[in-house]
């Protein structure tokens, strides 16, 4: 038996030998690629409610919502009331916590029903019903998709802080 010693350097075939399949997944990488000459640009972001560092240490440091195209994500809200307290039942927190979302919708040109996606975030889930009492009234076509997620404790004492995002119909 005669032992060869490895060769340093393996030899590619010439390009007139690769798979018609490597070829042909070329050609698909580069239409695709120059399918979308004009990607997302900063003409196509919105800010609802935006807040920046130039306002200064004592604003929040994120903005109400971010619309891309036709997709809103909206921050998580509590509900508060005009003084800033936390309301003493389940279902006027529920409300406030609602009407801001409402509200950040309002100011982007949508409704509640264009929401697609909403996530709860629950100090108590004990609070499910009650909230889930007041959330219903909020639509009037299909509820969107929906987690509601028991969190333990919220800023502020909350019971509910509410995130979504929506998608203009």
């Amino acid at each position: 038996m005669t032992l060869r010693p490895p060769t340093r350097h393996a030899r590619r075939p010439a390009p007139s030998t690769r798979t018609p399949l490597i070829r042909a997944a070329l050609v698909v990488l580069t239409v695709a690629l120059a399918a979308d000459p004009s990607p997302a640009t900063a003409q196509d972001r919105e800010v609802i409610a935006p807040r920046s560092p130039a306002d200064g240490p004592d604003v929040l440091p994120f903005s109400g919502a971010v619309r891309v195209g036709e997709t809103l994500y909206l921050s998580g809200t509590i509900g508060r009331e005009a003084d800033g307290s936390i309301p003493t039942t389940a279902e006027r927190e529920a409300t406030l916590v609602l009407n801001n979302v409402r509200a950040t919708l309002d100011a982007a040109g949508m409704t509640m029903d264009d929401l697609v996606y909403v996530q709860v975030y629950s100090s108590d889930v004990s609070d499910y019903d009650a909230f889930n009492s007041v959330y219903r009234t909020y639509f009037t076509g299909d509820f969107p998709a929906r987690a509601y997620l028991g969190s333990g404790t919220l800023l502020f004492g909350a019971r509910f802080e509410v995130q979504s995002i929506a998608v203009r119909r």
